[in-house]
């Protein structure tokens, strides 16, 4: 019973911060989520009714939906080449062994942890030194770079989880080294796989300043568009804006996390 006594007022303070760091976290954006359904005000003290006007804009307006269809072609691109890159490396790591095969597992943990900036800045001079014109493709290939890791590490810990033997039992039988993966080791990691992928969807529609950074004339994406619109004051079309970004974000790392928990089982 004492020991109840003691332990309390720290579970009341813990539970304290957990309440505020939600309430820091999510409040700003609730309130960003309201003003995009909240129409003009006709003067001061006056009440705001809800209106779908700012999403009606928002829809109509061609330079931003060209900057959504920049931001997709470089996600989807992006997607595919990491998830690529990804798996195959997933495997050197785990199921093959060569000089500097730690080093190597190693260095894919470098991205994560590294700033952003720093990062996008040393890409920025990577291409210069290569003379090449910044535009789609650096985005890419920018973009490539620092989700690969992602896909990387979901892939990996989906191998390292599988059981070996099945594979070798495959071979046993006759199988070829395509048939058992294409029967045997694909189905058992495609959730990672498909985790992986859509994580590196998520960090390349969302990402500003790698992007920033590596981005031509004429190859503005979302994020950027966003930037260059808060320039001239926030309006509650950015608003609507930001809450369907938030919204898919949310569908996309929801269904991540689902795909990560079946991969784990």
């Amino acid at each position: 019973m004492a020991l109840k006594i003691q332990t309390r007022p720290t579970h009341l303070v813990t539970k304290a911060i957990a309440v505020f760091g939600f309430l820091v976290l999510y409040i700003p954006l609730v309130t960003m989520v309201v003003y995009s359904f909240l129409g003009h005000r006709q003067g001061f003290g006056t009440p705001q009714e809800w209106t779908l006007e700012w999403y009606q804009k928002l829809l109509s307006n061609d330079v931003v939906w060209g900057a959504f269809n920049v931001s997709c072609i470089v996600a989807g691109w992006n997607m595919l080449g990491a998830t690529i890159l990804g798996t195959a490396a997933a495997f050197a790591i785990t199921r093959s062994q060569f000089p500097g095969r730690k080093l190597f597992d190693a260095l894919t943990y470098v991205p994560l942890i590294m700033p952003e900036i720093v990062m996008g800045l040393s890409l920025l001079i990577w291409f210069v030194i290569l003379r090449m014109t910044l535009g789609l493709y650096s985005i890419i290939i920018a973009h490539i770079t620092f989700s690969v890791s992602y896909v990387i590490i979901t892939v990996k810990g989906r191998l390292q989880e599988s059981d070996e033997s099945l594979t070798e039992a495959a071979r046993d039988l006759g199988a070829t080294g395509w048939q058992t993966f294409w029967h045997v080791t694909l189905p058992l990691i495609w959730p990672s796989i498909l985790s992986g992928a859509l994580m590196a969807f998520t960090l390349s529609f969302d990402d500003f300043l790698i992007t920033f950074f590596t981005a031509g004339v004429g190859s503005d994406t979302l994020p950027l568009k966003i930037y260059s619109m808060i320039k001239f004051g926030v309006t509650p079309e950015i608003n609507a804006l930001s809450t369907i970004m938030l919204g898919a974000t949310f569908l996309l790392v929801s269904y991540f996390f689902k795909s990560a928990q079946h991969s784990r089982r």
